[in-house]
């Protein structure tokens, strides 16, 4: 599945023609775990460094079965044939009260950063996840990633919440933001 995005009121990728967003496969799974590697283990992400915590490939292949059965989308960024990001989304909780509401993750190769991965993969995760029904999409951003504030600001994200030192990686206490964004007619109306 490719998907091309033009989606009202975001901002609009750098042109790159060379990414292509698209469905993840499992062909996809080792480059995402090693994405994922990167960011636990280096990277400025809302996970921690425990090594009972590590994303194995047969972990991440189940994750995207069950994710399929429930046609939530785990996307891709397809840069020249290589993984250069991925973003997914999963429910927020699971109470049926809240089956509208998704919760997001997007992850972009230490090699693609600042290269428009991140302004494509999170308009076309917004995309899918409306054309789903879904009403209301919500984040976890660590204080410091200020390119990803950026980002989904950027995206039509509004900051919602600060949670003070609800993380301990890296030696010290992190501070989580929360971002939420309506999805289609969001609030305005009763679901189908």
């Amino acid at each position: 599945m490719e998907i091309e995005v033009e989606t009202p009121g975001l901002v609009p990728a750098r042109t790159c023609p060379d990414i292509v967003i698209r469905a993840s496969s499992d062909a996809d799974v080792e480059a995402m775990v090693a994405i994922y590697e990167h960011h636990i283990s280096r990277g400025v992400s809302d996970v921690g460094v425990a090594e009972e915590d590590r994303l194995l490939p047969d972990d991440l292949k189940r994750r995207r079965k069950t994710m399929r059965k429930k046609r939530l989308p785990h996307l891709v960024a397809d840069r020249d044939g290589a993984v250069a990001g991925y973003a997914y989304a999963v429910p927020f909780r699971k109470r049926p009260a809240y089956r509208y509401t998704l919760k997001h993750s997007i992850y972009v190769h230490p090699d693609h950063l600042h290269a428009g991965i991140g302004r494509r993969l999170l308009p076309a995760l917004i995309e899918a996840c409306a054309a789903g029904g879904y009403r209301q999409m919500i984040g976890y951003i660590d204080a410091e990633n200020a390119a990803s504030l950026r980002l989904h600001e950027a995206c039509g994200f509004e900051r919602v919440g600060y949670l003070r030192a609800v993380g301990f990686k890296y030696g010290h206490w992190s501070d989580s933001v929360m971002v939420q964004r309506a999805l289609g007619t969001g609030s305005e109306d009763r679901p189908g």
